[in-house]
């Protein structure tokens, strides 16, 4: 008798623990502006951390949205602050208006090239922009810098005197202000609206990200390419964040397991974002525009406007701005 009962009560554990569900998996959500499935490294970045972390099998799941089909590019920060969003990967200058110490990871010249960014990555001056990030509440997953540079569909932009009197896009405020020092009109507005501002005429050229150039088919509108090349004026921190207070929250099997993505995507983006050069030169001159380089007399003279508006209204005006500039200058 005792024997039956324990084997009916064996019976009955197996088929309970059958019918009940797995522990609960926790489902993160990622958005980013950047096209989806169309190759951009930005997207694919967020993709590999999804997918290294599902193969981690630490109970968590990353849900991708893409194309600013979850927020709105300038929305993602404050999200990501309050904890409304998981992940994002996010321009930081875009967050500038609220963090003016992150103009710095968007001025024009300081970084140049990517051997020097990968420098920069470890460097005081990143560890003093790392440390604003994670206390306003965000973390950094994986570091991206994309070169860029300048189109238009008037001319080649190349030295200042060949950007006067167009309406002209800028991805953040240090820009923004050179360029208007060398005498363009300037309008704001996210990477993602760059096309339809070019086909309905309100703009007239734009800077933006080698990988921009190609995922948003900006080919379509312009006349002129300035490839980043040897003399790249443009060059953005584009980095995966979390909420500081999600990842606060996570198991440490958990925390290990996003932060060893991390790695794996920063090390895929770094070797794919030097190709991304050649492919934007390629991709263009297919399309039939042309395809011309800053000279380092161009580079030069630009350096020069910058030193006499962003450099100079960054120093005066943001907490801590001078000290920022030296140590990312210091970085041999």
């Amino acid at each position: 008798m005792r024997k039956t009962l324990l084997a009916t009560a064996g019976a009955v554990a197996v088929l309970i623990s059958g019918l009940m569900p797995a522990a609960a998996e926790i489902v993160l959500k990622a958005s980013h502006q950047f096209p989806g499935g169309k190759g951009d490294p930005r997207d694919e970045m967020v993709q590999i951390i999804a997918r290294e972390v599902e193969k981690a099998n630490v109970g968590l799941k990353i849900q991708v949205f893409p194309g600013a089909s979850l927020f709105k590019p300038n929305e993602q920060w404050g999200a990501l602050t309050k904890g409304q969003l998981d992940m994002s990967a996010f321009p930081l200058d875009y967050a500038s208006g609220r963090h003016p110490q992150f103009s710095a990871t968007l001025m024009p010249g300081l970084v140049r090239n990517y051997e020097r960014a990968e420098r920069l990555n470890n460097s005081p001056f990143m560890a003093d922009i790392k440390k604003i990030i994670e206390d306003a509440g965000a973390v950094v997953i994986a570091d991206a810098w994309l070169s860029g540079g300048f189109a238009s569909k008037k001319n080649c932009i190349t030295g200042p005197d060949s950007i006067k009197g167009q309406v002209t896009r800028a991805a953040g405020p240090a820009f923004e202000q050179m360029l208007a020092l060398a005498g363009a009109s300037i309008s704001s507005m996210p990477s993602s609206e760059i096309y339809t501002g070019m086909q309905t005429g309100v703009l007239d050229a734009t800077n933006t990200s080698s990988s921009s150039f190609i995922s948003y088919r900006l080919y379509e509108q312009v006349k002129c390419l300035t490839a980043p090349g040897e003399n790249a004026l443009w060059f953005m921190y584009e980095p995966v964040l979390m909420s500081k207070r999600v990842f606060d929250k996570l198991t440490p099997e958990q925390q290990k397991a996003i932060l060893d993505a991390g790695k794996t995507s920063e090390a895929y983006f770094n070797e794919e974002s030097k190709k991304g050069d050649q492919l934007l030169i390629d991709t263009f001159k297919k399309a039939g525009v042309e395809v011309v380089e800053m000279s380092q007399a161009d580079y030069e003279a630009w350096l020069k406007v910058a030193q006499e508006s962003s450099y100079k209204n960054f120093a005066e005006k943001v907490k801590g701005g001078q000290e920022l500039i030296e140590k990312a200058l210091a970085v041999e």
